[in-house]
């Protein structure tokens, strides 16, 4: 069973950043695959960013390539970032960490593939 715990969220302007945290505790000895999902108000829960287990690959939504970053702290995914810049309104959603044990990447950008959750973390951009 692994526990993660997101951080970071909070109102900031457009145009600003923001780093998000992912701490995953429990079984934590193998490398997980790890990713971020957001959940705009009113719409489902999409995709935003993802690191391969062995941290070689990492996987970005066209909304968010080149404004945002994920990176991990460890070979084992233990904690992860996502690195927001150059934030939008519409990137206003509460922000979840996902993670799984699965090694093979064909599903990487669906929630299905993944078996935990952090409960979230909201970022809303305003002026």
């Amino acid at each position: 069973q692994v526990t993660l715990v997101e951080s970071g969220g909070e109102l900031v302007q457009p145009g600003g950043s923001l780093r998000l945290s992912c701490v995953a505790s429990g079984r934590t000895f193998d490398p997980y695959t790890m990713a971020w999902f957001r959940q705009p108000p009113g719409k489902e829960r999409e995709f935003v960013a993802a690191v391969s287990s062995t941290g070689r690959n990492l996987y970005y939504s066209d909304s968010v390539k080149g404004r945002f970053t994920i990176s991990s702290a460890d070979t084992k995914n233990s904690v992860i970032y996502l690195q927001m810049n150059i934030l939008k309104p519409e990137d206003t959603a509460v922000y979840y960490c996902a993670a799984t044990l699965r090694r093979s990447q064909a599903n990487i950008r669906g929630a299905l593939n993944y078996d935990y959750w952090g409960q979230g973390t909201q970022v809303t951009v305003s002026s």
